[in-house]
């Protein structure tokens, strides 16, 4: 998996009908795009994560310029 900052990272719910988790990429820690990755959740909160099966990568989601406030 490799991603770029900006990007969105959506994992799946651990139990049946629980919601999707949607993280934000602020910073790529391994070399060439590859985890483990800085992300911050919607509350805030950032934690270093390295995805596992059932994550995907959301590139579209991304924002760039000075617009995006990051």
């Amino acid at each position: 998996m490799q991603v770029n900052v900006g990007d969105v990272l959506r994992f799946p719910g651990r139990k049946v009908g629980s919601a999707e988790q949607r993280v934000k990429v602020v910073e790529v820690l391994g070399p060439g795009g590859e985890p483990p990755y800085r992300v911050r959740y919607d509350d805030g909160h950032e934690s270093e994560v390295f995805p596992g099966p059932g994550c995907v990568v959301d590139g579209s989601a991304r924002r760039t310029g000075p617009e995006s406030g990051d």
